[in-house]
């Protein structure tokens, strides 16, 4: 959940850390900190601030911040307040060592109490200074040098971690390690220097050469030297050097406010990147095509992919929150179009149940970043009976990308807002994609039939266009709702889990309670709720069961329910019940949730924005849930 950055080279660290810390602070904003080393310093300068990175800009500013190697970090709390005391980086006893951690040491508890019998004492409540402390007894203990003692160490922690650590006696020199939580490191010119990273965001602008650290890897990263990766029992790892292609405007506002609305319109764009040179309307065809040896499928051709899910017995799909969304939405889109059974699962209930697999079933991992705790230990328990896993992910060389058979991504960028826009629709469109084809290489789909459905698919992102320009209309709307304490969605059949991911918006970062309801299931207890100062929100585009939603809303109605109404463009009936409305263009129905959801994101954005609050950073909740 954290954000880490570290730096050794011929530059000036600082800087580098700084920008890299900003890059990052999507992954947590409770507190900042940066620690320094020069090679003439006696000691590791530790600058911390609570708060986000400004805050230890401040604290910075008037201080001593020389030096080519330093290590840098902005916290998303685990253990212990958001305070200056618990920010990272956490120095040794003796001051040798400076570490910064992402991820939970889970028997830190007991690892304190022990250290404690031996003399060491604690600054902080924080399960990462255990870490450190740790460290430096078995360097004492063993006599050894750095990394052996990184080692015993990690041997004997319980948990997740991603660290990197400084020794004031070598200035030169990061030590690296990882365990269930990300990390990279961008390579310069000739080894001059490195960059470490959670993610490739703070390193696309230095180097486009990027190592990604693998379970149980440690790396020792010296100036002006290739890096060393062993593992936790001292055996030599080979290096594998990826080359990352980042779009460095993805990265920045655009002239917009916030990043939350630069992406809800990205999403055009985005969504034609991620069907480019795979839907292929003037042609009537559509393909999903390998995009690295090891990852993406090509039903085109026989192969073992293709095979696999042609002939699977039945889909798995495991997400959590935006992504589980995405997966209720891809159930129906499997089952209508290619006739197979299909469960969501809650990836973090998934795990800790004794779930039936078969080796014939096909488990479909989704996750924006491909790093999602619970997801990738989904995943494991898959492998582990059989099953075949296949992965859709955002963030390219992610953990999840390295530990499914195959997969494809979803291409629209990184997504720098706390609150998912640009993949939910990403996601929804590549599981589009793969139902169609399956649906047609199994004959549930005529040629003619398929030829309309991609052809329609194509029409998507200029749709979304005009409903974008909407956008003042929606801000006019959020302007009732800015005091709401409650809001209702409801939706059904393909627009149900819309009117889940709506409300789960609005509560992202409104911070206004909302639930999200099948709109049958109303009168089974929801409409208890319904009143003049429950303001019902519907997804109301045409579809098989559209009278009945409308006969839902004349229930709201007569209870004096506040109804906004999204529906589409041609829509006369619902405009004479409900006080607002939304309109979306007219599409094909399992196409629907891609225009629907639209407007959800901007209400959410707008009411938020009109609150004062930081949409991109909303409170207590963090971009990458990488642990649990």
């Amino acid at each position: 959940m954290c954000g880490i950055v570290g730096y050794v080279g011929t530059r000036e660290a600082y800087p580098i850390l700084i920008s890299g810390l900003h890059r990052l602070e999507y992954r947590g904003y409770d507190s900042a900190g940066v620690a320094l080393l020069g090679e003439c310093q006696q000691q590791i300068s530790v600058y911390k601030a609570k708060g986000k990175v400004s805050a230890l800009e401040e604290v910075a500013k008037d201080k001593n911040c020389s030096g080519s190697i330093g290590i840098a970090h902005t916290r998303w709390a685990t253990h212990g307040e958001p305070s200056v005391i618990n920010a990272h980086p956490h120095l040794s006893e003796s001051g040798n060592f400076a570490l910064v951690h992402n991820g939970i040491i889970e028997n830190f508890s007991i690892l304190r109490d022990q250290l404690n019998t031996k003399g060491y004492t604690f600054k902080s409540a924080t399960d990462t200074e255990v870490l450190v402390q740790l460290i430096e007894y078995y360097e004492h203990k063993h006599h050894c040098d750095v990394i052996s003692a990184v080692r015993y160490a990690l041997n004997k922690v319980i948990g997740a971690y991603a660290i990197v650590l400084i020794d004031r006696r070598q200035p030169d020199t990061l030590i690296a390690a990882r365990k269930s939580s990300p990390l990279v490191v961008g390579i310069g010119e000739d080894n001059q220097e490195f960059f470490v990273a959670s993610d490739a965001t703070p390193i696309a602008e230095y180097t486009s050469h990027v190592v990604y650290i693998d379970d149980e890897q440690i790396v020792k990263i010296e100036r002006g030297k290739e890096m060393e990766i062993s593992n936790l029992q001292a055996e030599h790892v080979d290096v594998d050097v990826t080359e990352i292609d980042v779009d460095l405007n993805m990265l920045d506002k655009g002239g917009f406010p916030h990043f939350m609305l630069k992406e809800i319109f990205d999403q055009p764009k985005c969504l034609e990147d991620c069907m480019r040179g795979r839907l292929e309307a003037m042609d009537k065809r559509l393909k999903i095509e390998p995009e690295n040896i090891q990852y993406g499928i090509n039903l085109s051709a026989v192969n073992l992919y293709g095979d696999r899910l042609l002939k699977a017995h039945r889909f798995i799909i495991v997400a959590c929150g935006t992504s589980w969304h995405a997966g209720l939405i891809g159930k129906q889109i499997f089952e209508t179009f290619c006739q197979m059974p299909v469960q969501v699962e809650y990836a973090s209930e998934f795990r800790y149940r004794n779930p039936v697999i078969n080796p014939d079933d096909v488990v479909f991992a989704i996750s924006q970043s491909g790093e999602t705790a619970d997801t990738l230990a989904a995943i494991e328990l898959a492998r582990s009976k059989g099953a075949f896993v296949f992965g859709i992910v955002n963030a390219v060389g992610s953990s999840i990308a390295r530990n499914t058979d195959t997969g494809t991504y979803i291409h629209v960028g990184p997504e720098i807002g706390v609150a998912s826009t640009k993949a939910f629709t990403g996601q929804l469109t590549v599981l589009t994609m793969l139902a169609l084809t399956l649906g047609h290489k199994k004959g549930f789909l005529s040629d003619k039939d398929f030829s309309h459905y991609t052809e329609e698919l194509s029409k998507i992102p200029s749709m979304i266009e005009q409903v974008l320009k909407q956008n003042d209309h929606i801000a006019e709307i959020a302007k009732t709702f800015t005091y709401a304490h409650n809001f209702m969605y409801l939706g059904r059949g393909w627009n149900f889990p819309v009117a889940l991911e709506g409300a789960l918006k609005l509560k992202e970062i409104s911070y206004i309670h909302a639930e999200g309801y099948p709109a049958a299931e109303m009168k089974h207890g929801p409409i208890a709720l319904i009143d003049a100062d429950m303001p019902v929100l519907f997804v109301a585009t045409h579809h098989q069961q559209y009278q009945k939603i409308v006969s839902n809303m004349e229930e709201v109605k007569a209870r004096g329910g506040r109804i906004i109404a999204v529906v589409t463009e041609d829509d006369e009936q619902v405009r004479a019940i409900a006080d607002w409305i939304i309109k979306v263009p007219q599409t094909l129905n399992f196409l629907a949730p891609l225009l629907s959801v639209i407007p959800l994101q901007m209400l959410a954005y707008h009411v938020a924005v009109r609150k004062g609050l930081n949409v991109d950073m909303p409170r207590n909740l963090a971009k990458s849930v990488t642990v649990e």
